[in-house]
């Protein structure tokens, strides 16, 4: 439903005008006012709402909330400190200002938000405490907006139209003006630039950009989800045509500038279904009794030169995105799935970290370089987990099922039992130092042709992914390490994750209490170790997924930055990402300084590498939520066929306004709203994170199983409504 723009009635009190004098006036608290620039600003020119004025400012010099600076000209009397912070908007349309100087969040109520809009960059004041003692404040200035693109539905009109937001942050429509609506129809899903916010407008202005199709559409809401965030789907020609003009041959030229490992017997392990490989192990027994075992990465940053405009694209996208039905790359496909590949029988330009190991998993000898390799063997998780599985040097005959032979079968069954030996002594090094082991379960679908999920799936970590975990940490711990420790000191791009915070814990605390399980928050020590209990006590159980996601949310984020402060889940000192720069550009960057140290070049710029990293941190960041969204789609699409179904789920969340509830199945969050809890009257308890019911005492809690059924499914909105049976024992 649109806002239309309201005018002032005339000889009507101006609503809350005490508190729009002060925000004029405090918002531009240098300069001074008259009655007749107030009315101005407030779109008003009769003589009754001119009066009001007259009075409220008299009444208000007499309070001491301003002052006569001149004869008639009125001015803030500031009182207040001003801050700086970032606005979490709420649905409803109040917000808190999240400021380092304040131990808790400010309220802002939605009269004092000021035309903020979520995530904006904020100046506020802070002018009283609600009753229960929180402090509340007032956005006198907008900083720096989040953003200036939304994703909507385009309202066509005579002469204007309107964009509803998909977003429930965005609390008010914008006003386009009918010539500037990219020939959208009535109906369609468009992308909007906001242009301005008028000082007498109600709703901000704005152009469309892009017209992206007709909602509910699959490919129309998967590249809403993209344009949401700010995400290309493809890439500009110029790219394209860039990338296609590379030379990717393998010369003999460039093979003399680096190690040869070509005939060193290598092999890649990844998902089956994988486009490209940018990750290989090689493995050779020496004449010492050692292993030497490589680990080969793509020489991305061979073709993709500084100062191009393929660099200049992936920078701009830091990351691939991983949608449920495709993958949005950072490079283009003759990089990413051809010449950076490391693919069965072709040889490759790599950038390696090469370790010399004992049969007690300890580096006796370090290597890291540009090489050229070979890859002898392309292995799917599941053929590598078969010969783990199998204990034997002779590959079972499942591992064929892709109709593949190696000359070398028993020495690459050899390399893979012998390194995922090495790799689990390595693991369990890192879980006595305080590593925390984060298993979840990850949700899969199984789509048709047309991209409709016909089945869900999860992917759970085995030994084969374990195994190719270890070696790439160990890459990553060791690039750093070298490049961390060198004196003087060398810039690098570290991926650093700081403590948990202690009261994120204490609530964790507090919610796992509830199922009977207890944590110890000592010292950093017994955290991690209570933390790994809790995890496997409850591995397997309904609550695990749950548990599992509010003990990732207890954690700090993980980012990238030049300031090394170690990676608290890992327990590692040194910590980089450097094994995946097919799809991550801080990788990239990671290969280029780590050449550029060892051909001895002096340290790069920090700060020039510091607001790379920061990039990079919250592109990635927006990938993610690009990628839970998908996520949320298709599990709203897939519950579409199951409407008729009752569904077993744990009870996920619950709020003052409902519960959430996670079907046990297939791993699909909806909600449960209080008003359709109709056999009682339900009223949330925030101690014992339930509903209970007035009459009946029955109580619905976190964790609790109950049995829902689909009310109403919402691609567009990415709203999933549930209606509650009951609980398992009554209701089936």
């Amino acid at each position: 439903m649109t806002r239309k723009r309201k005018g002032k009635s005339k000889n009507k009190g101006i609503s809350n005008l005490s508190n729009t004098i002060l925000s004029i006036l405090k918002k531009e608290r240098n300069q001074t006012f008259n009655y007749k620039q107030i009315a101005a600003k407030l779109g008003v020119n009769d003589a009754s709402s001119r009066n009001q004025i007259i009075k409220k400012l008299r009444d208000l010099q007499g309070k001491q909330e301003i002052e006569e600076v001149d004869r008639g000209k009125f001015k803030a009397i500031i009182n207040a400190e001003y801050h700086t912070g970032i606005l979490d908007l709420a649905s409803k349309g109040n917000g808190y200002v999240i400021c380092e100087d304040f131990e808790d969040d400010v309220f802002i109520a939605s009269n004092n938000i000021n035309k903020a809009l979520h995530n904006d960059e904020v100046e506020f004041y802070v002018y009283k405490r609600r009753k229960h003692g929180k402090l509340e404040g007032e956005i006198t200035n907008i900083i720096k907006r989040a953003k200036s693109e939304y994703v909507g539905v385009i309202q066509l009109h005579d002469n204007y139209a309107f964009v509803v937001a998909d977003s429930n942050k965005m609390y008010k429509d914008i006003f386009v003006p009918i010539n500037k609506t990219f020939k959208a129809e009535d109906g369609d899903k468009v992308l909007v630039k906001l242009e301005d916010w008028p000082e007498k407008a109600d709703s901000p202005n704005g152009k469309v950009v892009q017209v992206l199709g007709k909602p509910g559409d699959h490919n129309t809401e998967i590249h809403a989800i993209l344009a949401e965030y700010g995400l290309p789907h493809e890439f500009p020609y110029e790219v394209e045509q860039f990338a296609n003009q590379l030379d990717t041959s393998i010369t003999a030229e460039e093979i003399a500038k680096r190690r040869d490992m070509r005939k060193d017997l290598t092999f890649t392990i990844d998902p089956k279904d994988a486009k490209d490989f940018d990750d290989a192990l090689s493995f050779e027994v020496l004449d010492n009794g050692l292993y030497e075992i490589g680990i080969h990465i793509a020489d991305v940053s061979h073709y993709l030169e500084e100062g191009t405009v393929l660099d200049d694209e992936a920078y701009e996208r830091a990351t691939s995105v991983y949608l449920v039905d495709r993958v949005v790359p950072m490079l283009p496909e003759v990089l990413s799935n051809k010449a950076c590949s490391l693919r069965p029988h072709e040889e490759k330009y790599t950038f390696s970290a090469v370790f010399q190991m004992n049969d007690k998993a300890e580096i006796k000898n370090q290597w890291f370089g540009r090489t050229v390799t070979y890859s002898d063997a392309r292995f799917a998780y599941e053929e590598a987990q078969a010969i783990i599985e199998s204990k034997s040097n002779t590959i079972p005959a499942e591992v064929s099922l892709t109709g593949k032979t190696y000359d070398t079968d028993q020495k690459i069954a050899d390399a893979i039992l012998k390194m995922d030996a090495l790799a689990k002594i390595m693991r369990g090094k890192r879980m006595r130092s305080g590593a925390l082991s984060f298993d979840k379960v990850e949700v899969k679908f199984n789509l048709d042709e047309e991209a409709n999920p016909i089945g869900v799936f999860f992917k759970t970590s085995q030994d084969a992914n374990k195994l190719i975990e270890e070696f790439m940490l160990l890459a990553n711990r060791k690039v750093s390490e070298f490049i961390g420790k060198q004196d003087p000191k060398k810039t690098f791009v570290y991926r650093v994750h700081d403590e948990p915070d202690d009261s994120k814990l204490a609530n964790l605390q507090g919610i796992v209490s509830k199922f009977g399980y207890k944590l110890n928050f000592k010292d950093r020590k017994t955290t991690a170790a209570s933390l790994n209990h809790l995890l496997t006590e409850v591995h397997g159980k309904k609550e695990q997924n749950l548990v599992d996601t509010l003990t990732i949310r207890s954690m700090s984020k993980a980012e990238y930055t030049t300031h090394n402060i170690g990676h608290y889940g890992l327990a590692f000192d040194y910590y980089s990402h450097f094994t995946s720069p097919i799809r991550r550009y801080p990788d990239v960057m990671a290969h280029r300084l780590l050449q550029h140290y060892l051909d001895g070049g002096k340290s790069a710029n920090e700060d020039v590498y510091e607001e790379k990293c920061q990039h990079s941190s919250n592109m990635e960041n927006l990938a993610t939520k690009a990628e839970r969204d998908s996520i949320k789609y298709m599990q709203i699409k897939f519950m579409q066929d199951h409407k008729d179904e009752a569904f077993v789920g744990v009870i996920s969340g619950v709020t003052d306004w409902g519960i959430y509830v996670e079907i046990i199945s297939n791993k699909c969050e909806g909600m449960v709203s209080v008003r359709d809890m109709t056999d009682d009257h339900y009223a949330f308890d925030q101690d014992q994170y339930a509903m209970v019911g007035r009459n009946s005492g029955v109580t619905y809690q976190l964790g609790d199983e109950v049995v829902v059924k689909v009310k109403n499914t919402d691609l567009v909105k990415k709203h999933l409504d549930f209606n509650l049976l009951g609980k398992p024992e009554t209701a089936i």
